[in-house]
């Protein structure tokens, strides 16, 4: 089984407008409510290629029964604990020209809500995958993911992580099966500026160096570049397309690899090319990307 792991999940209220005045009314052209958070992006893509997933994370309020809904509306397993104070954040993203984004708070959770997170995860077995990403909430332990990893260690549990900054390095001690930092990211973190694929391979191999056994890197137009635990080294321009959203396509990309890695047998060109293509597809469309989407941008590389 895949599992994911979102701390701080949300409601995206997406709205559109001409131009957005402050102090007035302003009424909108354009509105959606969608399930958000970077782990339940990757169930939600490895459900539209085919893979069968089950979304961790907690949940709280009315609008915690929502996103549950909406994440199983996808297609997705869910195993949410449910928090007794506050309620699940919704954050708005305003598009009017410029894009602005009001982030709610989230739940309150207690250490004994943090404990049946562990117990989920204590149920996990050798051949299972875990992926965790994105930020760790005030209410949590800043060493959330040291601890996960550590405490699934030597189990035979490929883990992937998509984190930034010390999130990121403090893991590697464990040697994450894969990680999945975007160039700017991997350049904050050696304090260097990277804009093309070959300045990267050599700052991706530093970070094996410290413990990660694959690294993709993320470039947005530029492409991708990927280092294997073998020594290979892949890198592809980006598919030609006309960009629509750029939200969730660093975690579509994470899904396509990991769909293409079961799919191939651990094949890592397929997974590579299919994680490059996953993400395009969904940076090409309103929506995330389906099968027929990938599999048309796969046939132009």
């Amino acid at each position: 089984m895949i599992y994911t792991v979102t701390f701080n999940p949300a409601l995206d209220y997406v709205v559109r407008l001409d131009a957005l005045a402050p102090g007035k009314i302003n009424r909108v052209n354009y509105e959606n409510v969608m399930p958000g958070g970077k782990g339940i992006n990757v169930s939600i893509v490895l459900g539209n290629l085919g893979h069968t997933s089950c979304a961790l994370g907690f949940i709280a309020g009315f609008t915690g029964n929502a996103l549950e809904q909406l994440v199983s509306a996808h297609g997705c397993k869910t195993q949410f604990i449910r928090t007794q104070t506050g309620m699940t954040r919704i954050n708005v993203k305003i598009k009017a020209g410029e894009e602005t984004e009001i982030n709610g708070i989230g739940p309150h959770i207690t250490p004994d809500e943090l404990q049946q997170l562990f117990d989920q995860l204590d149920q996990l077995v050798a051949g299972d995958m875990l992926i965790i990403s994105g930020s760790v909430p005030s209410v949590l332990p800043s060493d959330m993911y040291e601890q996960i990893m550590a405490r699934l260690s030597d189990r035979g549990i490929e883990i992937v992580v998509d984190a930034e900054l010390d999130l990121l390095l403090n893991v590697l001690q464990y040697h994450p099966f894969l990680i999945k930092p975007n160039n700017h990211e991997l350049g904050a973190i050696f304090n260097v500026e990277l804009t093309t694929r070959d300045e990267v391979i050599p700052y991706a191999q530093k970070l094996q160096e410290k413990g990660a056994r694959n690294v993709l890197i993320s470039m947005a137009g530029e492409g991708a570049v990927f280092v294997s635990e073998k020594g290979e080294v892949l890198q592809s321009p980006a598919p030609q397309g006309t960009l629509v959203n750029s939200v969730g396509a660093g975690d579509s990309m994470v899904a396509g690899f990991v769909a293409g890695w079961l799919e191939s047998n651990n094949d890592a060109a397929t997974a590579f090319y299919t994680g490059i293509c996953t993400g395009s597809a969904s940076a090409f469309s309103a929506d995330f990307a389906t099968r027929d989407e990938v599999n048309a941008l796969l046939a132009t590389l």
